[in-house]
């Protein structure tokens, strides 16, 4: 087994959730497919370049395009959140929240317009196209929930449509865990809109203000928002998750042109830090 490879132990736990089809040909074995996958998940090379060891490179590329298409990463990145969840392993004391930005090789560029290419998550800047990824990770540093948007869009905007993606489903009856105890982010998601958000969730905030804002608040006599930077301290967390992530190169340089095959590749690399 390489090192990119699922293990013996993974595999037990998302082979019985990816789908079996019904009738026609014998299908290729799904384990050496999806090392394929994740043979170019690690390496961000191009499909025809898949080493003959995963088979015919059509075959794997079809196949992540169809799961990506009917949500199979989405169900298996939830499985293992809701497995990890029962046993304890989730720390709910702490989400931290922040982005970071993916440049777009010039081979994302040029999705069809209109129809299915609109919307693709590229977004223009000073360094030309890019991707952003929003994303909230536990205090153990596994990722939570994230989007996907234009390397343009501004961080603020999206606390609250990462904050509502995190869906955690219990074992037994009950609705899925979505709050955790405090959430910690930087200063770019200091806002009077994200602090109401929160507090009107019950969700503690520790979220440094810029100097500007503390000006204006001793301008108006308002008392200055609770910061405590013992806990601040550990929002690295979420930048060493980060760093796990883009050790995968389909995922540090953006390739794909569609936005919900990089979505899918960035399911896949969480998926990876959640696996056994």
């Amino acid at each position: 087994m390489r090192r990119h490879e699922v293990s013996d132990q993974a595999w037990a736990v998302i082979e019985p959730l990816l789908p079996r089809p019904r009738m026609g040909r014998p299908v290729r074995d799904r384990r050496q497919v999806v090392n394929g996958i994740l043979w170019k998940l690690s390496t961000g090379a191009a499909w025809r370049d898949l080493p003959e060891r995963y088979g015919p490179w059509k075959t794997v590329y079809e196949r992540f395009r169809r799961w990506s298409r009917d949500g199979t990463w989405d169900r298996l990145l939830a499985h293992v959140q809701q497995h990890s969840d029962a046993v304890g392993e989730v720390d709910w004391s702490l989400v931290c929240v922040d982005s970071t930005v993916v440049r777009a090789h010039q081979h994302a560029a040029g999705a069809r317009k209109g129809g299915h290419g609109t919307g693709e998550a590229l977004g223009r800047s000073r360094g030309g196209l890019s991707t952003k990824i929003h994303l909230a990770c536990d205090g153990q540093g596994r990722p939570l929930a994230f989007t996907v948007t234009g390397g343009n869009v501004n961080d603020c905007t999206q606390l609250e449509p990462v904050m509502a993606a995190v869906r955690v489903a219990r074992r037994g009856p009950g609705r899925p865990r979505t709050r955790p105890v405090r959430v910690v982010a930087d200063k770019g998601y200091s806002s009077r809109k994200i602090r109401a958000y929160l507090r009107q969730r019950g969700i503690a905030a520790t979220i440094p203000e810029r100097i500007d804002q503390r000006a204006g608040r001793r301008r108006r006599s308002e008392r200055l928002c609770g910061f405590d930077p013992g806990i601040y301290r550990r929002r690295n967390v979420v930048e060493r998750c980060f760093n796990r992530l883009k050790q995968n190169k389909a995922l540090a340089t953006r390739y794909d042109k569609r936005a919900r095959h990089y979505q899918a590749m960035v399911t896949l690399a969480c998926l990876q830090l959640w696996l056994p």
